[in-house]
């Protein structure tokens, strides 16, 4: 297994800029997690080449924009669900497995699904968890409206719009289930978009070593009392 190699000096500069970066966000890693991320680093590096898994070329940026950045919401989800460690998880267009595999590492009792609709990208996730040892993971190569199956939290990393990503998935998730969409800059005009059946939440990130905005749009469905009540209060008044 790939994370249980000796790191080289290289990587345990990497590792200890996500050790750090993991210590700023409060989320509690253990060594082999460490590994383990450093590891998938050097995987989508290596496969990066053939496959065009990221724009990003140089390890560091990696870490920063998509290490860092999946281990922001990775806190936020363990502080946003109360029970995770018991959940499944839907990542739609997981592309390199991002967050997907990020979070499985962080969160390690949570079961993780990374579907994609590119053949060789839900590849790649099916073979670095079993590189990397990641029995919570599972990909498959879809597209999400052809998937029958129910989750507790459905994610999405730049998929598409709030209200095509709600829109696409609403048949998956469970009733007492959340959305988790990460964005950048807050997305206004898509959250108007979404309708009167779903509430949500918009939670700022601060991702270590990163000056870029970005953001978490946590969207839920509501209740029929809720929607009605929501409904009237929109109702212009008569005069």
């Amino acid at each position: 297994m790939i994370a249980a190699e000796a790191l080289s000096a290289d990587d345990a500069e990497l590792a200890d800029l996500v050790s750090r970066g993991a210590e700023e966000l409060a989320l509690a890693l253990a060594p082999s997690e460490v590994d383990r991320l450093i590891a998938y680093v050097r995987l989508i590096e290596h496969w990066n080449a053939t496959y065009n898994l990221t724009a990003i070329r140089d390890s560091r940026g990696m870490v920063v924009q998509h290490i860092l950045d999946c281990l922001s919401a990775a806190a936020a989800l363990g502080r946003r669900r109360s029970d995770i460690r018991r959940e499944r998880l839907l990542d739609v267009g997981s592309g390199a497995g991002l967050p997907g595999v990020v979070l499985a590492i962080a969160l390690p009792g949570v079961q993780v699904t990374c579907v994609d609709s590119v053949g060789k990208k839900a590849a790649f996730v099916t073979q670095a968890a079993g590189a990397l040892g990641l029995k919570n993971v599972t990909a498959i190569h879809a597209r999400v409206e052809s998937i029958a199956d129910r989750f507790d939290v459905i994610a999405s990393r730049a998929f598409a719009s709030l209200s095509q990503f709600v829109a696409a998935t609403n048949h998956l998730l469970n009733q007492s289930g959340t959305w988790m969409a990460m964005k950048g800059k807050s997305p206004a005009e898509e959250t108007v978009q979404l309708g009167d059946e779903f509430s949500f939440h918009v939670e700022p990130l601060l991702v270590p070593g990163l000056s870029a905005e970005r953001c978490i749009v946590w969207v839920t469905r509501l209740e029929a009392s809720a929607r009605s009540r929501q409904t009237q209060a929109r109702r212009p008044i008569a005069r």
